[in-house]
Protein backbone atom coordinates (compact mmCIF):
# COMPACT_ATOMS: atom_id res chain seq x y z
CA UNK A 1 0.00 0.00 0.00
CA UNK A 2 1.43 3.01 -0.92
CA UNK A 3 0.98 6.48 0.39
CA UNK A 4 -1.10 9.18 -0.76
CA UNK A 5 -1.54 12.57 0.28
CA UNK A 6 -5.24 14.07 -0.49
CA UNK A 7 -4.98 17.74 0.44
CA UNK A 8 -8.69 19.26 1.11
CA UNK A 9 -11.65 17.74 2.85
CA UNK A 10 -14.11 19.24 1.01
CA UNK A 11 -16.58 16.01 -0.81
CA UNK A 12 -14.31 15.40 -3.93
CA UNK A 13 -11.32 15.51 -1.57
CA UNK A 14 -13.07 12.99 0.74
CA UNK A 15 -14.44 10.48 -2.35
CA UNK A 16 -11.43 10.67 -3.80
CA UNK A 17 -9.69 9.26 -0.78
CA UNK A 18 -12.42 6.34 -0.98
CA UNK A 19 -11.25 5.77 -4.42
CA UNK A 20 -7.80 5.18 -3.46
CA UNK A 21 -8.53 3.27 -0.53
CA UNK A 22 -10.45 1.08 -2.92
CA UNK A 23 -7.40 0.22 -5.12
CA UNK A 24 -5.44 -0.47 -2.27
CA UNK A 25 -3.34 3.01 -1.51
CA UNK A 26 -2.80 4.67 1.76
CA UNK A 27 -4.84 7.79 1.38
CA UNK A 28 -3.89 10.49 3.91
CA UNK A 29 -6.97 13.06 4.14
CA UNK A 30 -5.33 16.35 5.14
CA UNK A 31 -8.44 19.22 6.28
CA UNK A 32 -7.52 22.38 6.81
CA UNK A 33 -9.14 23.02 9.91
CA UNK A 34 -7.89 20.99 12.45
CA UNK A 35 -11.15 20.92 14.10
CA UNK A 36 -12.75 20.12 11.01
CA UNK A 37 -10.20 16.76 10.90
CA UNK A 38 -11.21 15.76 14.70
CA UNK A 39 -14.75 15.62 14.03
CA UNK A 40 -13.98 13.78 10.74
CA UNK A 41 -12.26 11.16 13.28
CA UNK A 42 -14.78 11.65 15.72
CA UNK A 43 -17.76 11.36 13.23
CA UNK A 44 -16.11 9.10 10.14
CA UNK A 45 -18.52 11.28 7.91
CA UNK A 46 -18.04 14.44 5.80
CA UNK A 47 -21.23 15.97 7.07
CA UNK A 48 -20.92 19.29 5.48
CA UNK A 49 -19.91 18.10 2.11
CA UNK A 50 -20.75 14.23 1.75
CA UNK A 51 -23.53 13.27 4.26
CA UNK A 52 -24.37 9.82 4.49
CA UNK A 53 -21.59 8.41 3.36
CA UNK A 54 -19.38 7.08 6.07
CA UNK A 55 -15.61 7.19 6.08
CA UNK A 56 -13.59 3.51 7.03
CA UNK A 57 -11.98 3.67 10.33
CA UNK A 58 -8.59 2.77 8.66
CA UNK A 59 -8.85 6.22 6.65
CA UNK A 60 -6.27 8.86 7.92
CA UNK A 61 -7.15 12.18 8.22
CA UNK A 62 -4.78 14.96 9.43
CA UNK A 63 -4.42 18.44 9.42
CA UNK A 64 -1.69 21.14 9.49
CA UNK A 65 1.57 20.93 6.95
CA UNK A 66 1.44 16.97 5.59
CA UNK A 67 4.09 14.42 6.21
CA UNK A 68 5.23 14.18 2.99
CA UNK A 69 7.54 10.78 3.98
CA UNK A 70 7.13 7.88 1.60
CA UNK A 71 4.43 10.03 -0.49
CA UNK A 72 4.10 9.39 -3.80
CA UNK A 73 1.50 11.25 -4.99
CA UNK A 74 -0.13 14.49 -3.86
CA UNK A 75 -3.58 14.82 -4.90
CA UNK A 76 -4.60 19.12 -4.74
CA UNK A 77 -8.41 19.06 -3.75
CA UNK A 78 -9.14 22.84 -2.71
CA UNK A 79 -11.23 25.49 -4.64
CA UNK A 80 -9.08 27.50 -7.19
CA UNK A 81 -9.03 30.58 -5.77
CA UNK A 82 -7.32 29.22 -2.41
CA UNK A 83 -4.99 27.00 -4.18
CA UNK A 84 -1.61 29.57 -3.79
CA UNK A 85 -2.53 30.56 -0.45
CA UNK A 86 -2.87 26.90 0.65
CA UNK A 87 0.49 25.58 -1.51
CA UNK A 88 2.60 28.45 -0.39
CA UNK A 89 3.11 27.10 3.45
CA UNK A 90 4.08 23.74 2.47
CA UNK A 91 6.30 25.18 -0.79
CA UNK A 92 9.77 24.73 1.44
CA UNK A 93 8.89 21.26 2.75
CA UNK A 94 7.62 19.96 -0.21
CA UNK A 95 10.20 17.41 -2.05
CA UNK A 96 10.22 18.44 -5.98
CA UNK A 97 10.08 14.71 -7.57
CA UNK A 98 6.91 14.28 -5.62
CA UNK A 99 3.86 14.56 -8.34
CA UNK A 100 1.11 16.55 -8.03
CA UNK A 101 -2.54 15.49 -8.95
CA UNK A 102 -4.36 18.69 -9.22
CA UNK A 103 -8.49 17.91 -9.39
CA UNK A 104 -9.31 21.37 -9.27
CA UNK A 105 -11.40 23.31 -11.96
CA UNK A 106 -10.90 26.94 -12.50
CA UNK A 107 -8.87 29.86 -13.39
CA UNK A 108 -7.29 31.91 -10.74
CA UNK A 109 -8.89 35.39 -10.47
CA UNK A 110 -5.87 38.14 -11.11
CA UNK A 111 -3.43 36.38 -12.85
CA UNK A 112 -5.79 34.61 -14.92
CA UNK A 113 -3.72 31.03 -14.94
CA UNK A 114 -4.12 27.71 -14.78
CA UNK A 115 -4.38 25.93 -11.77
CA UNK A 116 -0.95 24.02 -13.02
CA UNK A 117 0.83 27.21 -13.51
CA UNK A 118 -0.12 28.73 -10.23
CA UNK A 119 1.39 25.38 -8.76
CA UNK A 120 4.22 25.91 -11.01
CA UNK A 121 4.79 29.32 -9.82
CA UNK A 122 4.72 28.49 -6.05
CA UNK A 123 6.60 24.40 -5.62
CA UNK A 124 8.82 25.24 -8.55
CA UNK A 125 9.03 22.57 -11.39
CA UNK A 126 7.29 19.57 -9.83
CA UNK A 127 5.17 17.06 -11.89
CA UNK A 128 1.96 17.36 -12.88
CA UNK A 129 -1.30 15.33 -13.57
CA UNK A 130 -4.77 17.12 -13.87
CA UNK A 131 -7.45 14.44 -12.97
CA UNK A 132 -10.66 15.63 -14.51
CA UNK A 133 -14.00 14.62 -15.69
CA UNK A 134 -18.09 14.58 -14.95
CA UNK A 135 -17.38 13.37 -11.73
CA UNK A 136 -19.49 14.29 -8.97
CA UNK A 137 -18.57 13.53 -5.88
CA UNK A 138 -21.76 12.66 -4.61
CA UNK A 139 -21.95 9.56 -7.29
CA UNK A 140 -18.19 8.81 -7.26
CA UNK A 141 -18.32 8.51 -3.10
CA UNK A 142 -21.42 5.89 -3.90
CA UNK A 143 -19.76 3.36 -6.06
CA UNK A 144 -21.79 4.96 -9.35
CA UNK A 145 -19.87 4.51 -12.81
CA UNK A 146 -17.65 7.26 -13.58
CA UNK A 147 -15.15 7.93 -16.07
CA UNK A 148 -12.71 10.75 -15.89
CA UNK A 149 -9.21 11.10 -17.88
CA UNK A 150 -5.66 11.61 -16.40
CA UNK A 151 -3.54 14.66 -18.21
CA UNK A 152 0.11 15.34 -17.92
CA UNK A 153 2.70 16.36 -20.89
CA UNK A 154 4.88 13.60 -19.17
CA UNK A 155 2.78 9.96 -20.37
CA UNK A 156 4.25 8.15 -18.31
CA UNK A 157 3.00 10.08 -15.38
CA UNK A 158 -0.46 10.07 -16.63
CA UNK A 159 -0.25 6.38 -17.10
CA UNK A 160 0.82 5.65 -13.17
CA UNK A 161 -2.10 7.74 -12.10
CA UNK A 162 -3.96 6.05 -14.23
CA UNK A 163 -3.66 3.10 -12.39
CA UNK A 164 -3.59 4.23 -9.22
CA UNK A 165 -7.00 5.52 -9.39
CA UNK A 166 -8.75 2.95 -12.04
CA UNK A 167 -11.41 1.13 -10.35
CA UNK A 168 -14.33 -1.34 -11.66
CA UNK A 169 -16.40 1.63 -10.43
CA UNK A 170 -14.08 4.44 -11.53
CA UNK A 171 -12.68 4.15 -14.88
CA UNK A 172 -9.75 6.35 -15.96
CA UNK A 173 -7.88 7.24 -19.69
CA UNK A 174 -4.84 8.94 -19.88
CA UNK A 175 -4.40 12.16 -21.74
CA UNK A 176 -1.69 14.28 -22.80
CA UNK A 177 -3.41 17.84 -23.45
CA UNK A 178 -3.32 19.36 -19.60
CA UNK A 179 -3.91 22.89 -21.00
CA UNK A 180 -7.14 21.65 -22.77
CA UNK A 181 -7.92 19.31 -19.65
CA UNK A 182 -7.76 22.56 -17.64
CA UNK A 183 -9.88 24.85 -19.98
CA UNK A 184 -12.66 22.34 -20.44
CA UNK A 185 -12.98 21.65 -16.62
CA UNK A 186 -13.11 25.41 -16.08
CA UNK A 187 -15.02 27.00 -18.49
CA UNK A 188 -17.69 24.45 -18.70
CA UNK A 189 -18.64 25.80 -15.10
CA UNK A 190 -19.73 29.13 -16.30
CA UNK A 191 -21.50 27.72 -19.08
CA UNK A 192 -23.47 25.63 -16.44
CA UNK A 193 -24.64 28.82 -14.42
CA UNK A 194 -26.08 29.60 -17.76
CA UNK A 195 -27.97 26.73 -17.98
CA UNK A 196 -29.06 26.90 -14.49
CA UNK A 197 -30.75 30.63 -15.58
CA UNK A 198 -31.79 29.09 -18.83
CA UNK A 199 -33.47 26.14 -15.79
CA UNK A 200 -34.37 28.95 -13.57
CA UNK A 201 -36.50 30.76 -16.38
CA UNK A 202 -38.40 28.18 -17.52
CA UNK A 203 -36.85 28.45 -21.30
CA UNK A 204 -37.21 24.65 -22.44
CA UNK A 205 -35.65 21.93 -23.53
CA UNK A 206 -34.92 23.73 -27.11
CA UNK A 207 -32.98 26.47 -25.64
CA UNK A 208 -31.24 24.69 -23.30
CA UNK A 209 -29.84 22.37 -25.71
CA UNK A 210 -28.78 25.04 -27.79
CA UNK A 211 -26.96 26.63 -24.91
CA UNK A 212 -25.22 23.50 -24.60
CA UNK A 213 -24.10 23.33 -28.07
CA UNK A 214 -23.37 26.91 -28.76
CA UNK A 215 -21.09 26.56 -25.06
CA UNK A 216 -19.10 23.57 -26.28
CA UNK A 217 -18.34 25.96 -29.26
CA UNK A 218 -16.84 28.69 -26.93
CA UNK A 219 -15.02 26.47 -24.96
CA UNK A 220 -13.45 25.32 -27.74
CA UNK A 221 -12.71 28.56 -29.60
CA UNK A 222 -11.27 29.51 -26.07
CA UNK A 223 -9.35 26.70 -25.62
CA UNK A 224 -7.62 26.95 -29.10
CA UNK A 225 -6.39 30.71 -28.70
CA UNK A 226 -4.83 29.13 -25.73
CA UNK A 227 -2.95 26.44 -27.57
CA UNK A 228 -5.47 23.43 -26.24
CA UNK A 229 -6.04 20.60 -28.76
CA UNK A 230 -9.95 20.75 -30.42
CA UNK A 231 -10.54 16.85 -29.62
CA UNK A 232 -10.05 17.57 -26.39
CA UNK A 233 -13.28 19.61 -25.85
CA UNK A 234 -15.19 16.85 -27.85
CA UNK A 235 -13.99 14.48 -24.96
CA UNK A 236 -14.50 13.58 -21.57
CA UNK A 237 -13.28 16.24 -19.97
CA UNK A 238 -14.85 18.63 -22.20
CA UNK A 239 -18.69 17.35 -23.84
CA UNK A 240 -18.57 14.98 -20.96
CA UNK A 241 -18.28 17.19 -18.22
CA UNK A 242 -19.97 19.98 -19.13
CA UNK A 243 -23.43 17.71 -20.00
CA UNK A 244 -23.27 16.41 -16.14
CA UNK A 245 -22.69 20.05 -14.86
CA UNK A 246 -25.63 21.30 -16.67
CA UNK A 247 -27.84 18.91 -16.09
CA UNK A 248 -26.76 17.17 -12.72
CA UNK A 249 -29.20 18.39 -9.30
CA UNK A 250 -25.52 17.71 -7.88
CA UNK A 251 -23.97 20.65 -9.70
CA UNK A 252 -23.08 23.85 -7.46
CA UNK A 253 -22.58 26.04 -10.37
CA UNK A 254 -25.85 24.87 -12.01
CA UNK A 255 -27.52 25.51 -8.28
CA UNK A 256 -26.20 29.18 -8.94
CA UNK A 257 -28.01 29.99 -11.87
CA UNK A 258 -30.74 28.35 -11.49
CA UNK A 259 -31.42 30.24 -8.06
CA UNK A 260 -30.68 33.57 -10.24
CA UNK A 261 -32.99 32.83 -13.14
CA UNK A 262 -36.14 32.33 -9.95
CA UNK A 263 -35.17 35.70 -8.92
CA UNK A 264 -32.20 35.74 -6.52
CA UNK A 265 -29.38 38.11 -6.22
CA UNK A 266 -25.91 36.14 -5.94
CA UNK A 267 -24.55 37.86 -3.12
CA UNK A 268 -27.76 36.23 -1.36
CA UNK A 269 -26.63 32.79 -3.33
CA UNK A 270 -22.78 32.63 -1.99
CA UNK A 271 -23.94 33.55 1.50
CA UNK A 272 -26.13 30.31 1.74
CA UNK A 273 -23.95 27.92 -0.11
CA UNK A 274 -21.49 25.77 2.37
CA UNK A 275 -19.77 24.95 -0.66
CA UNK A 276 -17.68 26.97 -3.55
CA UNK A 277 -19.22 27.40 -6.70
CA UNK A 278 -16.07 27.59 -9.23
CA UNK A 279 -17.40 28.93 -11.90
CA UNK A 280 -18.73 32.42 -10.59
CA UNK A 281 -15.30 33.49 -10.09
CA UNK A 282 -14.14 31.69 -13.43
CA UNK A 283 -16.19 33.98 -15.17
CA UNK A 284 -14.18 37.01 -13.82
CA UNK A 285 -10.94 34.86 -15.36
CA UNK A 286 -11.84 33.62 -18.67
CA UNK A 287 -13.76 36.97 -19.58
CA UNK A 288 -10.60 38.93 -18.97
CA UNK A 289 -8.35 36.65 -20.90
CA UNK A 290 -11.16 36.06 -23.80
CA UNK A 291 -10.24 40.15 -23.94
CA UNK A 292 -7.13 39.61 -23.87
CA UNK A 293 -6.76 37.54 -26.84
CA UNK A 294 -9.59 39.27 -28.82
CA UNK A 295 -11.75 35.92 -28.60
CA UNK A 296 -15.87 36.36 -28.78
CA UNK A 297 -17.33 34.84 -25.91
CA UNK A 298 -21.26 35.97 -26.38
CA UNK A 299 -22.24 33.49 -23.49
CA UNK A 300 -19.49 34.25 -21.11
CA UNK A 301 -20.48 37.64 -21.48
CA UNK A 302 -24.09 37.79 -20.37
CA UNK A 303 -23.24 35.66 -17.75
CA UNK A 304 -20.91 37.50 -16.22
CA UNK A 305 -23.24 40.92 -16.74
CA UNK A 306 -25.89 38.66 -15.05
CA UNK A 307 -23.25 37.89 -11.84
CA UNK A 308 -21.42 40.77 -11.53
CA UNK A 309 -23.46 44.21 -13.34
CA UNK A 310 -26.73 43.06 -12.26
CA UNK A 311 -28.04 42.49 -15.94
CA UNK A 312 -31.30 41.01 -15.51
CA UNK A 313 -31.41 37.53 -17.09
CA UNK A 314 -34.09 37.77 -18.97
CA UNK A 315 -32.42 41.09 -20.98
CA UNK A 316 -29.28 38.72 -21.24
CA UNK A 317 -31.53 35.89 -22.94
CA UNK A 318 -33.17 38.41 -25.42
CA UNK A 319 -29.48 39.96 -25.90
CA UNK A 320 -28.54 36.64 -26.95
CA UNK A 321 -31.27 35.60 -28.89
CA UNK A 322 -31.10 39.14 -31.03
CA UNK A 323 -27.74 38.61 -32.07
CA UNK A 324 -26.92 38.93 -35.94
CA UNK A 325 -27.28 36.01 -38.25
CA UNK A 326 -23.92 34.12 -38.29
CA UNK A 327 -22.67 31.04 -39.75
CA UNK A 328 -21.82 27.95 -37.56
CA UNK A 329 -19.59 26.66 -40.18
CA UNK A 330 -17.08 29.10 -39.82
CA UNK A 331 -17.07 28.74 -35.96
CA UNK A 332 -15.26 25.67 -36.28
CA UNK A 333 -12.15 27.83 -38.32
CA UNK A 334 -9.47 28.48 -36.36
CA UNK A 335 -9.69 31.50 -33.84
CA UNK A 336 -8.67 35.07 -34.43
CA UNK A 337 -5.37 35.78 -35.49
CA UNK A 338 -4.51 32.14 -36.55
CA UNK A 339 -4.83 30.43 -39.65
CA UNK A 340 -4.81 27.23 -41.93
CA UNK A 341 -4.34 26.21 -45.45
CA UNK A 342 -6.87 24.73 -47.47
CA UNK A 343 -6.35 23.69 -50.76
CA UNK A 344 -3.86 25.82 -51.37
CA UNK A 345 -5.24 29.09 -49.76
CA UNK A 346 -3.78 30.42 -46.64
CA UNK A 347 -7.26 31.09 -44.64
CA UNK A 348 -8.12 33.54 -41.89
CA UNK A 349 -10.84 32.93 -39.58
CA UNK A 350 -12.35 35.96 -37.83
CA UNK A 351 -13.57 36.12 -34.00
CA UNK A 352 -17.21 35.95 -33.73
Amino acid sequence: MSKVIVFGAGGWGTALSLVLRATGHNPVLHARRPSFAAELRRERENRPYLPGVLLPENLTVASGIPDFTGAELFVLAVPTQFVRKSLTPLAPAYPRGLPVVSVVKGIEVGSQKRVSEVIREVLGRVPICVLSGPSHAEEVARRLPTTVVAASSNHALARVVQRAFMTDRFRVYSHTDVRGVELGGAMKNVIAIAAGICDGLGLGDNAKSALLSRGLVEISRFGLALGARMTTFYGISGLGDLVTTCYSPWGRNRSVGLAIGKGKKLSQILAEMKMVAEGVETTRSVLALARKCRVSLPIVEEVHAVLFEDKDPRHAVADLMGRGAKSEIEDFEPPAGKSRKRKGRRVASPSR
